[in-house]
């Protein structure tokens, strides 16, 4: 996901006319707006006196009670007519008040007014709450939205790295707390070793589902990993969820999660971070002042100081913007020329490659389709054809005048895939031909249009039945097996046995993919990886993926290679097996996800209570423990620790393969502060006594 910055400045010589003469007072007036933030269209102005101000109105005095009266302090609110509809959305933060909350909401939409002078689209952040209105609704959006970033200039000193890899947890985990409350909202604390106490504060809007708040956390943390990197503190707005960390408490009351132990080995991190424009971020509050009517001699030295000081950030910065008005001329000549260059080429590469694939269309089963074949196939992409909501967009049935039945993906344009992750899906699966990987039938590009053809396969994904309390009874134990071994020899095919060595990088529930006799097939190769035969590992800076199933070394440092996907291929085990999602765990005990829960059955010899109720009474004891050991190998911490799927495969399918004690899983010694007991299987372990 790309960084949307909230204020846009074209680069013009006469720049400097206009901003030398103000920076002083711009200077002087900065700490007075420190605790807002705005973003305002350049487009779309209404009129004074005109229906939407009148609607604006309205909702202006309705919209503050409605939050502070509702139990998660949010609201929305929709006033008037099209054209002159407002859409409007507010959220105080977590730990704040109803009356609080009134005063904050009404504080914004005042300000907004002056900030943001006539304009229909527009939002506000302060510490207490947001505000945006809007002449489009956006109320359905799941995504963070035009996020605006405020970052604190100082970097970690002590143990930056580790530093950066603690904060990574730390915020994951707030997240997966946040993303499963009721009011969508939580607060955290680290304390580890020598380094710096960290907290963490993290919220979305109450009417998003768990899986929407973690896709917008999952923005959040893109963002994080992308431009925060080893700042000492930061924040992410967004419109639909909000992060912000710091190395000092800003939230009121104890923290939800408390996290005070973790491995003591940690890999060392890049640091290298993308420049961005940012606002400055707040500092922790100084200390108390004197009493009134009395200055002591350190307080009059200080004022002395900083009006010096002050005096040196003027002439500095009077320097930098001439120095950066030049720079913008620079950049603005040479951009004049480029820009119908670069367009013209970006508007003809979707059909130069749509030329190739029609002429290897030629010799092979790839087909490229007409955009009316496939509107037809679907019923102009009607509701009653609609399968699902993919990550990048729905998925339509379709049936081809031969009667074939197809599965259509239209690729949103908002989606974030773009026409590079559409590009590798089809040039990646239309080169696999494996029993255990979904077939690509062809795909179709016209204009903003590109769809991708595949086979339709009736049995939907495996999450449909395995996290469904009702639907996990149609897959008993041998069914969970074939599943297993099946995503272990697709996973195998990818690494090693295809014409290309592919890293998927999203392997989950919902990309496995079940046909009418619920064999297993992987799907959904937009974020997947080509390796050469002489690579280990690779390394991005853009770390894309989903909670819960990214390894520790990926997510944190952007470091994937095939033991990425064992680690996925680890905790989609354990989630076969225990018919309990990793991202979504309810807690148990005082675990907050599925791999430290069944890390503690296993030292605790009850390896057998993380079986899904229905089959436990189905699998063998020695079995059941076999498979349970194989899939905490796939997660330990170290990834060099971790088997190849060549290994997984042996040990599945052969008994006499003797199977190493797994070490420690990653995340495992995130904990919560609040214990929750957990239901029992009430199964009692009648063989392999000496078992763990």
């Amino acid at each position: 996901m790309k960084f949307q910055p909230s204020v846009h400045l074209p680069c013009h010589p006469w720049m400097a006319m206009v901003i030398l003469p103000l920076l002083p007072l711009l200077l002087l007036l900065v700490p007075l707006a420190a605790a807002q933030w705005s973003s305002c269209s350049k487009s779309d102005d209404y009129k004074s006196n005109s229906t939407y101000e009148a609607n604006l109105g309205l909702l202006s005095s309705t919209l503050p009670k409605k939050a502070a009266s509702s139990t998660t302090l949010f609201a929305t609110g929709i006033m008037g007519n099209v054209p002159d509809v407002v859409y409007a959305l507010t959220l105080c933060r977590g730990d704040s008040n109803a009356s609080a909350c009134e005063s904050c909401v009404t504080t914004a939409f005042q300000d907004l007014r002056q900030l943001c002078p006539y304009k229909k689209n527009a939002a506000v952040y302060y510490d207490p709450c947001m505000l945006k209105f809007s002449n489009k609704n956006f109320l359905a959006a799941t995504t963070v939205n035009d996020p605006l970033m405020i970052v604190n200039t100082k970097n970690f000193t002590t143990n930056a790295d580790i530093t950066q890899r603690l904060l990574f947890t730390l915020i994951n985990s707030t997240a997966q707390l946040a993303a499963n409350s009721l009011r969508r909202f939580s607060t955290s604390r680290l304390d580890v070793g020598s380094s710096p106490t960290l907290y963490c504060l993290m919220q979305c809007m109450p009417d998003l589902i768990p899986h929407d708040c973690e896709s917008c956390f999952q923005d959040i943390l893109n963002i994080t990993l992308e431009y925060l990197g080893g700042k000492q503190g930061g924040r992410v707005l967004g419109t639909r969820c909000y992060m912000r960390y710091e190395m000092y408490p800003f939230f009121q009351g104890d923290p939800t999660l408390r996290i005070i132990n973790l491995a003591p080995h940690v890999p060392t991190i890049n640091n290298t971070t993308t420049p961005a424009t940012v606002y400055p971020q707040s500092q922790p509050p100084d200390a108390a002042p004197p009493p009134e009517g009395k200055v002591t001699g350190q307080e009059h030295k200080g004022r002395k100081s900083r009006k010096r000081a002050l005096w040196i950030i003027v002439v500095v910065a009077t320097l930098l913007s001439i120095l950066m008005c030049f720079i913008c001329f620079i950049v603005w000549k040479r951009r004049k020329g480029k820009v119908n260059i670069n367009n013209q080429a970006a508007t003809n590469r979707p059909e130069e490659y749509a030329l190739v694939w029609r002429l290897e269309e030629r010799s092979s089963e790839f087909t490229l389709f007409d955009f009316p074949e496939i509107l037809q196939a679907t019923h102009n992409f009607s509701k009653e054809n609609l399968l699902g909501q993919g990550g990048f967009g729905p998925v339509y049935k379709g049936q081809l005048p031969d009667g074939m039945e197809i599965a259509v993906k239209r690729l949103a344009s908002h989606s974030g895939q773009g026409f590079t992750e559409f590009k590798n899906e089809v040039e990646l699966i239309a080169k696999l031909q494996h029993n255990n990987l979904v077939k690509l039938l062809g795909c179709c590009i016209q204009g903003e249009e590109k769809l991708l053809v595949y086979e339709y396969l009736p049995n939907k994904s495996l999450d449909f039945f395995i996290f469904d309390e009702n639907r996990t009874t149609l897959v008993d134990w041998e069914k969970r097996r074939v599943i297993i071994e099946g995503i272990a020899q697709g996973l195998l095919y990818l690494h090693k046995h295809s014409r290309l060595r592919i890293i998927h990088r999203d392997l989950k529930a919902s990309n496995i993919l079940l046909d009418q006799d619920m064999n297993p097939k992987i799907s959904d190769f937009g974020l997947a990886k080509i390796f050469s035969s002489n690579d280990t590992q690779g390394s991005t800076k853009r770390v894309v993926g989903t909670y819960g199933y990214m390894s520790p070394e990926y997510a944190s440092e952007g470091i994937y290679s095939i033991k990425s996907d064992v680690f996925s291929f680890g905790v989609l085990f354990l989630e076969i097996l225990s018919g309990k999602r990793n991202s979504r765990f309810h807690q148990c005990e005082d675990f907050l996800n599925l791999l430290g829960y069944s890390w503690y059955l296993w030292e605790g010899g009850r390896w057998l209570e993380l079986l899904d109720v229905s089959i436990v009474t189905e699998v063998h004891t020695t079995e059941a423990r076999r498979y349970i050991n194989i899939a905490l190998m796939c997660v330990q911490e170290s990834a060099d620790d971790r088997p190849t799927m060549s290994d997984v495969v042996a040990m599945l399918n052969s008994e006499s393969v003797i199977i190493p004690e797994p070490n420690s899983p990653a995340y495992v010694n995130v904990r919560v502060s609040k214990v929750v007991p957990c239901s029992n299987n009430d199964v009692t372990i009648t063989e392999d006594p000496n078992g763990r």
